[in-house]
């Protein structure tokens, strides 16, 4: 086998593009080569045939993976085409995307690596700035985006929020309960954020749509429902029963503060530790956290009806279908006339939402995978740390959760 044909083969060349020449050139390795003569020139943008504009700015070089411990460069002539669509634009080169300075080898290469090692073995094995790294994320995914439709198929999906910088930096990102795959992400928390999604995902699209899991954000049901007329908002149970815990803990302060006040210190001091026995599930009680508990209902009749309170709401999410419906419209009917002030008004605000609780009951459908893929994500936004751009680093969660990741260079 010819050298050439070996370090076409090394360098990842298709058989459309003609080595020139190999040569040493100070410590880094040139592959000069070109298209073939029947080789049609494409627009870069697009890849539709275009005819020769000019040459460009000449002569230029492609970074391609290393040959052992040594750089290796791909160098080509980059004339210019112009395109019915996109006018006067560098011409395609079927070794690199558009715009790159790196082989499509290089760019997979470092994509994978991303999603699979720390960021400093990345920086040190492929020997580029962390902020190409960035760069070549958005590169994989936008093109990864282009050839496939991330919208399609889409009938049950997941809207939550995260926060990924301090000062109140949040990402809103869209997951599919079918797939388990991130399908969107953008920077921002509010309405204008939400509608991006859905004019990209188009009124045909979101016609299909059957089920949304969200937490209770009024704005978010809004937004949803207005863009899928088809669909049904299913309220996380989560973050319902967490109202009840946060209002179980209104009734403990406010016990607490009482008994100060009335001067029975002691009991004020042991209402104190109580409360992780009070918001713990059950069957995670210590024996002393246990204690505590039989020590509430023995003394403190209201804290303990508080804590039952939660314990039963809780369990209504333990069941699906009618027998769920039927306990959730038993506590209802319960904390309406309980007369403990908080989930009185706890009571209000649950029955506000009962047509999306009895959703997530219906259909067993929460947010619980959404927040699986935010913890997920909480990580690559440490990872992360020190890219300039916000698209960097949705592209880099894309590119992880989304199903964007490419192989590495020849195992595919």
């Amino acid at each position: 086998m010819q050298s050439k044909r070996v370090w076409a083969r090394a360098v990842g060349l298709e058989r459309d593009t003609v080595i020139e020449d190999v040569r040493e050139d100070g410590e880094v390795i040139v592959v000069a080569c070109r298209l073939r003569r029947n080789a049609r020139r494409r627009c870069g943008i697009c890849g539709a045939k275009a005819g020769r504009y000019d040459q460009g700015d000449g002569r230029r070089r492609w970074r391609a993976l290393d040959a052992g411990t040594t750089k290796v460069f791909i160098e080509a002539e980059a004339p210019r085409v112009s395109c019915r669509v996109h006018g006067v634009t560098v011409a395609a080169v079927p070794w690199a995307r558009h715009g790159a300075g790196h082989t499509r080898s290089f760019d997979d290469q470092v994509a994978w690596l991303v999603t699979h090692t720390s960021k400093t073995a990345v920086v040190e094995l492929m020997r580029i700035a962390w902020r190409t790294v960035g760069a070549i994320a958005a590169r994989v995914v936008a093109d990864s985006r282009a050839a496939h439709d991330p919208f399609d198929g889409l009938v049950r999906i997941g809207i939550d929020e995260i926060s990924y910088r301090r000062g109140h930096k949040y990402l809103m990102v869209v997951v599919d309960h079918d797939t388990g795959r991130l399908v969107w992400a953008a920077a921002g928390h509010d309405k204008a954020t939400l509608n991006g999604f859905f004019e990209l995902l188009g009124p045909e699209r979101a016609a299909n749509i059957a089920l949304i899991s969200a937490d209770a954000a009024e704005w978010i049901g809004e937004v949803a429902l207005a863009a899928c007329p088809n669909a049904e908002l299913c309220l996380d149970p989560f973050h319902i029963v967490r109202w009840a815990t946060d209002a179980l803990d209104v009734v403990r302060r406010w016990i607490w503060n009482t008994m100060r006040r009335l001067g029975l210190t002691g009991r004020a001091k042991h209402l104190k530790g109580c409360r992780y026995a009070l918001w713990k599930n059950p069957d995670n009680l210590t024996e002393r956290q246990q204690a505590k508990l039989a020590w509430i209902a023995r003394h403190n009749t209201p804290l303990y009806r508080a804590y039952l309170l939660k314990e039963q709401l809780r369990l209504v999410f333990a069941h699906r279908g009618d027998e769920a419906v039927a306990l959730l419209d038993a506590w209802l009917q319960w904390a309406r006339r309980c007369q403990i002030p908080a989930f009185v008004a706890l009571y209000h605000r649950i029955n506000k939402h009962r047509t999306g609780i009895i959703a997530s009951v219906t259909h067993g459908l929460s947010n619980g995978l959404t927040e699986s893929v935010n913890t997920k994500l909480r990580l690559l936004t440490r990872i992360a740390y020190g890219f300039r751009s916000t698209d960097n680093l949705i592209a880099l969660c894309l590119l992880d959760r989304g199903g964007h990741c490419p192989p590495l260079p020849g195992r595919n």
